[in-house]
């Protein structure tokens, strides 16, 4: 997969853009400049997609507004499917958004992490060694895995034990302040909850889970990004008027 033009071309992009980085923050980092480095990349992609963001709010607030005119629409088409989903995607055409906009931050993140996960796993890139596999972050290099480093000793373990417990403060900062208050405005303006909902609110603390199984490097990226979303949000609920 990483040895299709297009991808090792954005695996070869990302070394140089990583390694020019790690280059700028040594004098303040050290050691620890590589793994400072993905985290302003990552800090960097988020404001690209910035933009994104706010059409995700902007448009979670407007389904909001316009919860009473759906729940009109399904109480007049429900028995026609058809008619009812033609009308729903009308109205929100006519309003400028779309029941998708909440995936667009993640989807466009999605390559990054492909990328990232590729460079710290590939032992080389444009056919020289991957000099970022070594170097480190808190001791521990970063294109290390969780289990290569418990197998040799689980000395540096800790340092996924703090992306994990970061990751999983986020994860319940997302639930308790995003996902469950928007849960109960949607109950309030008598929007339909979607079967199993609840259990859904937990899906944030999947990424713990996969911090386990990917490099040092992106387990600093997937912190980074989810520390982010959270801030992100939280900001933009406020500034966002529809």
């Amino acid at each position: 997969m990483y040895s299709i033009p297009p991808i090792a071309a954005a695996i070869g992009f990302a070394a140089i853009l990583l390694t020019t980085l790690t280059g700028v923050l040594t004098p303040v980092f050290g050691a620890a400049a590589a793994g400072a480095a993905v985290i302003c990349l990552t800090i960097l992609v988020r404001l690209l997609v910035l933009p994104l963001g706010y059409l995700q709010v902007r448009a979670e607030k407007t389904r909001e507004r316009l919860a009473p005119k759906v729940r009109a629409l399904q109480a007049r088409h429900g028995s026609d499917p058809e008619r009812l989903s033609t009308e729903m995607m009308r109205l929100y055409t006519e309003e400028k958004t779309s029941p998708l906009a909440g995936c667009l931050p993640m989807l466009a993140q999605t390559p990054v992490f492909i990328v990232l996960y590729g460079l710290f796993i590939v032992p080389e890139v444009g056919g020289r060694p991957n000099e970022l596999l070594a170097r480190t972050f808190g001791g521990v290099p970063l294109g290390a895995l969780p289990g290569e480093v418990l197998a040799a000793g689980g000395s540096g373990l800790w340092v996924f034990g703090v992306v994990a417990l970061v990751i999983a403060a986020g994860a319940w900062a997302s639930r308790q302040w995003l996902t469950l208050p928007a849960m109960r405005r949607a109950e309030q303006s008598g929007q339909e909850q979607l079967p199993g909902m609840s259990v859904m609110t937990y899906l944030p603390f999947i990424t713990v889970v996969v911090t386990m199984f990917v490099p040092l490097a992106a387990g600093l990226y997937l912190a980074a990004t989810t520390v982010w979303t959270v801030a992100e949000r939280l900001v933009l609920r406020r500034l966002v008027r529809v």
